[in-house]
């Protein structure tokens, strides 16, 4: 075949087989205009899952009269006029291609009126061919129809799902458009029936009543809100603790600019901020919003603008790690989330106030002191915690007086896995293996950042029988080991022999914790693999250090693990994502023995 021009109905179908991919699709570019135009609020109806009808009303400036036909024309647009425009564009749509894609697969009415008009104009394009405007009374903004979508290219509508599967991507689709503008009502109906209703959310209080229509309630009480700006940038939202972990990435909204985007640095930021707070496989939950400079990201890198090119990625990729991750590690029993302003509120551990939450806003009221054990009252006293001691039997407490920390004091241990502590608010339950092994695995961290791992000689070396394999891989990886806090030597081809571990580790069993390094090794293969891996290998350390079921702790050894927690970085959950501990209020227990009914 020789080269020659292609027709311009066949130039209509491919630019809309790249715009209009479904019913989902159409509304996107849809309310998109809408939103371009400064609409105040959106409605959207629907009929048959989109096939039948697709309607999309707006409040905006509407279209001018003399303009309505380039509306269906290619590439005719208001929003840039030359290189300089499109390089600093900050509108949601610039190509000029959605309208004309649209109506040569569809029978697409548009109606427009601007606020100085007497009247509003009608135009109607279908398979690619436009009529002149006629006049129709019509509100101030703009209304689209689009009817029997794919009427005229059979073949495509074969690949359109049911009807419910369909409007179930209309309906994820403008809840996406939803979070990206609270300062836009909207609606949605299908098959006039009322789907959503969301007005507008100027301030933080009625955003998150949007948040909690469209992510649920659950979402809400485990989120903190950031607002964090550096270098030109600016990170706000929600994001959600690592306990609100998901099976799937569905609950996942990232907007550079109001535009809904999905991007590997962005990705790969995230997951970087929760990587040891979450279980492998385990996706978290957060609406984010970054705000820059239109002219450092490139948004016209793919026709349906899901992704974006940032021009310093690195800068974007590190603000954003270093901004969550130190939303989540601000994770302790010692601070607390205001609901209210989003804020993290410090409660030292001489708070002696209750924190009652009443409509989503913080209030403080003082309680009594609660009396607890003389010896942590000693001046300068902190019990040391170690696992493996056998304990003691527990000291009687004494009548003296102190404020209550946020974890409060214990009480009692239950079946050798809880800890039982009672503050300002009620119950405090605390899973002590978890709590534990988040405690040892964040001093861990801390010491392999300074000079290494402290390490302590045994008493008695602990000869350990393993494979050739492994015992290559240990003498080849020895000084990684000693970084590690474990001095291990070869004895023989199958023979290893232990000499020293962790100081935090001290009374652990030394040839386990050694098999169980060995295993890890054996995985990522390379010394250079496992430092990039590092944090796996001290989670596995902490593990082997962290006390276990069955142990039975003193009142002391207790306390001093509450205030070790308090202490701790994302001490609210374990390594592996699980929650460390939890608390039923007054109010809560009032409720399961009925009292004032």
């Amino acid at each position: 075949m020789r080269i020659h021009q292609l027709p311009s109905q066949l130039i209509d179908q491919i630019a809309a087989g790249e715009v209009v991919e479904r019913p989902a699709s159409v509304i996107k570019e849809l309310v998109e205009n809408s939103l371009d135009a400064g609409a105040g609020r959106i409605e959207v109806d629907v009929e048959q899952g989109g096939i039948r009808l697709m309607r999309v009303r707006d409040d905006g400036e509407g279209v001018y009269r003399g303009d309505m036909a380039l509306a269906l024309c290619r590439h005719a647009t208001s929003k840039i006029n030359d290189m300089e425009q499109l390089e600093r564009v900050s509108s949601m749509g610039f190509r000029g291609e959605a309208l004309p894609s649209i109506a040569s697969v569809s029978r697409l009415t548009l109606r427009s009126r601007q606020a100085d008009s007497e009247s509003g104009w009608e135009i109607q394009g279908g398979g690619g061919e436009a009529q002149a405007p006629a006049p129709v009374a019509h509100p101030t903004g703009t209304s689209i129809e689009v009817r029997d979508l794919f009427y005229n290219t059979p073949a495509r509508r074969k690949f359109l799902r049911t009807e419910k599967t369909e409007f179930g991507h209309i309906e994820a689709l403008l809840k996406r458009l939803a979070l990206s503008r609270f300062d836009v009502a909207f609606s949605l109906r299908h098959n006039r029936r009322e789907i959503l209703s969301l007005p507008q959310a100027p301030n933080r209080m009625e955003q998150e009543r949007r948040l909690v229509s469209l992510l649920g309630p659950t979402f809400l009480q485990q989120a903190l809100f950031l607002e964090q700006e550096a270098m030109g940038l600016q990170l706000t939202g929600w994001v959600a603790h690592p306990t609100f972990s998901r099976s799937q990435a569905d609950m996942q909204y990232f907007y550079v600019n109001g535009r809904a985007v999905r991007d590997k640095l962005v990705s790969h930021a995230v997951r970087q901020a929760y990587r040891d707070v979450l279980y492998h496989g385990r996706h978290p939950a957060y609406c984010l919003f970054l705000s820059l400079d239109p002219v450092r990201v490139d948004v016209n890198v793919h026709p349906s603008k899901h992704e974006v090119r940032f021009r310093d990625g690195r800068n974007v990729h590190d603000f954003l790690f270093r901004t969550l991750h130190r939303a989540l590690s601000d994770t302790s029993p010692g601070r607390a989330v205001d609901h209210a302003t989003g804020e993290l509120l410090e409660l030292p551990s001489a708070a002696s106030a209750a924190a009652v939450t009443t409509g989503g806003i913080t209030e403080v009221t003082q309680q009594q002191p609660f009396r607890f054990p003389v010896q942590e009252r000693r001046a300068g006293y902190r019990p040391s915690f170690d696992a493996q001691r056998p304990s003691p039997t527990p000291r009687a407490a004494a009548d003296l007086d102190t404020e209550i920390p946020p974890l409060g004091y214990a009480l009692a241990q239950l079946k050798g896995v809880y800890i039982l502590a009672e503050n300002g608010q009620g119950l405090v339950l605390v899973d002590m293996h978890a709590a534990h092994e988040r405690v040892t695995y964040e001093r861990l961290k801390q010491d392999l950042q300074g000079t290494g791992v402290r390490s302590q000689p045994l008493l008695v070396p602990v000869s350990v029988p393993v494979s050739r394999r492994e015992a290559e891989l240990a003498e080849g990886m020895r000084d990684l080991l000693l970084t590690l806090g474990l001095e291990v030597d070869r004895l023989g081809a199958e023979t290893l022999v232990v000499r020293a571990i962790p100081v935090l580790l001290q009374g652990t069993d030394a040839a386990q914790l050694l098999r169980d390094l060995l295993a890890d090794m054996v995985v990522h293969g390379s010394s250079e693999r496992i430092r990039s891996e590092l944090d796996g290998v001290l989670a596995t350390l902490a593990c082997h250090g962290s006390i276990r079921a069955n142990r039975r702790l003193t009142l002391e050894e207790m306390n001093a693990l509450l205030r070790d927690m308090e202490r701790t970085e994302r001490s609210d959950q374990c390594n592996h994502g699980r929650p460390t501990w939890t608390r039923l209020e007054m109010s809560e227990l009032d409720k399961l023995f009925l009292r004032g009914r």
